[in-house]
């Protein structure tokens, strides 16, 4: 290891805020007063009795003081040096990734730790990419995710166990997960078998085992963020069990009610959704969430579903009214492509217009949106690319780039998408904001 690394190594274990530097101080000292304590002992029984061979002698006795006192912080000196670099190499290596430098990793777990403090807000497959990109900056994110899924693994659990649809939060715990490779795949295995458990994610099966353990659902995610080594929070917007109802107008003109999130874009059959809203109408937001939304520097609801994933956690009354209050930026994030039976033909305006009419004017500063698109349309025959708007006079500020992932370019590549969600939040605050891991 060169010296340049190992100033490094003392340089970061003193930094202010990992807490070690105290417990450091805490040990000299308390080595200090007993050295202390056993000097004075020492010089009594010289004073005393004289020295006995089995003190004279390891005592160093035959020196004059001053060499004694040369020799043993010599050796003290020495000792400490050798106990601090063989519990760096002992006592942190296992907790770090093995081909990686302790000191690199415990630098940036303290740079991610003083990071800033982001909420994002939304559920289905979107959220997750925006939390890849997020968290090599910051361990301080906060995902409020929709309890209003229905379908599938979700469904069945919610409906035989009164229990909260854990696919969302499922999906979002894998993406902050220090595994996440490895906890990703165990975490949406799906059953192909079995009597019961044919098609449920193993995901869920586990969370829902936290709740029954845990004795309720968020303390569940708590405990399973815990064990996962989850790098922020994933909180439900409501503790309720909602559900999703969308009115859509026949071909006559007739305004019909589909109920159900997982309806919604089947039924809707590429018919305009006039309206949505949630059954209760007003649940009450869980207070967690609240605190996050209103301590965050920034705020940022999607990409995802605009009707499904994001305007459910913006339909809970306090949720919207603490995202009005708090003063952190707020950004919203455009899908790249249009989803049948939900946007179909919408441009970026559009879906700015849709959340303007749910949930009011104003609520998020900045829309970021993709400015690069494949030549060929998105899978599934019935998307399309979401257009920029040719509209003047809009009441927000567009801010586009190229977000497109290389392989998928439908979706949101996490490394692109977390840049340029910095880039503007170090715009508002005035400073660059680096990525760390």
């Amino acid at each position: 290891m060169h010296w340049r690394r190992r100033f490094n190594i003392l340089r970061t274990w003193l930094i202010p805020g990992l807490h070690i530097k105290r417990w450091l101080l805490l040990a000299f000292v308390g080595i200090f007063f007993f050295s202390l304590g056993a000097t004075y002992l020492l010089r009594q029984v010289y004073a005393d009795t004289g020295a006995p061979g089995f003190v004279y002698w390891p005592t160093l006795g035959f020196l004059p003081l001053p060499w004694r006192a040369f020799v043993f912080g010599c050796l003290g000196l020495l000792l400490t040096l050798l106990g601090l670099f063989r519990l760096n190499r002992s006592l942190l290596a296992p907790f770090t990734h093995p081909n990686e430098d302790v000191i690199t990793e415990l630098y940036r777990h303290h740079r991610r730790r003083q990071g800033p403090r982001i909420v994002c807000l939304g559920g289905g497959t979107g959220m997750p990419s925006v939390l890849r990109g997020l968290k090599a900056y910051t361990d301080n994110i906060t995902a409020i995710v929709t309890v209003a899924d229905d379908g599938g693994s979700s469904g069945r659990l919610r409906s035989e166990l009164g229990l909260l649809p854990p696919g969302d939060f499922r999906n979002n715990i894998a993406a902050l997960s220090e595994a996440e490779a490895t906890t990703a795949r165990l975490f949406q295995y799906r059953f192909h078998a079995g009597a019961g458990l044919e098609g449920h994610a193993f995901g869920n099966l586990y969370l829902a085992a936290m709740a029954e353990i845990s004795g309720s659902f968020e303390q569940g995610l708590i405990e399973s963020s815990r064990v996962l080594a989850v790098r922020g929070r994933v909180l439900p917007s409501t503790l309720e069990l909602v559900q999703l109802v969308a009115e859509v107008r026949d071909d006559e003109g007739r305004l019909q009610r589909i109920r159900g999130e997982s309806l919604i874009p089947k039924l809707g059959n590429g018919r305009q959704i006039q309206r949505i809203y949630l059954d209760p109408e007003a649940p009450r937001a869980y207070p967690e969430a609240v605190r996050a939304i209103l301590g965050a520097d920034m705020i940022i609801a999607g990409p995802g579903s605009l009707y499904t994933s994001i305007m459910p956690n913006l339909l809970v009354p306090e949720i919207k009214q603490a995202v009005l209050a708090a003063p952190a930026l707020k950004v919203y994030v455009c899908n790249i492509a249009t989803q049948p039976g939900e946007t179909t033909g919408y441009d970026v305006d559009d879906h700015v217009q849709a959340l303007v009419h749910h949930a009011g004017r104003g609520l998020f500063q900045i829309v970021v949106a993709n400015n690069a698109w494949s030549s060929t349309p998105p899978p599934g025959g019935k998307s399309d690319w979401v257009h920029l708007p040719d509209r003047p006079g809009r009441h927000y500020r567009l801010v586009t780039a190229d977000l497109r992932h290389d392989e998928q370019p439908w979706r949101h590549d996490p490394a692109r998408m977390g840049r340029a969600l910095m880039d503007l939040l170090a715009e508002h605050r005035g400073q660059r904001i680096n990525r760390i891991g």
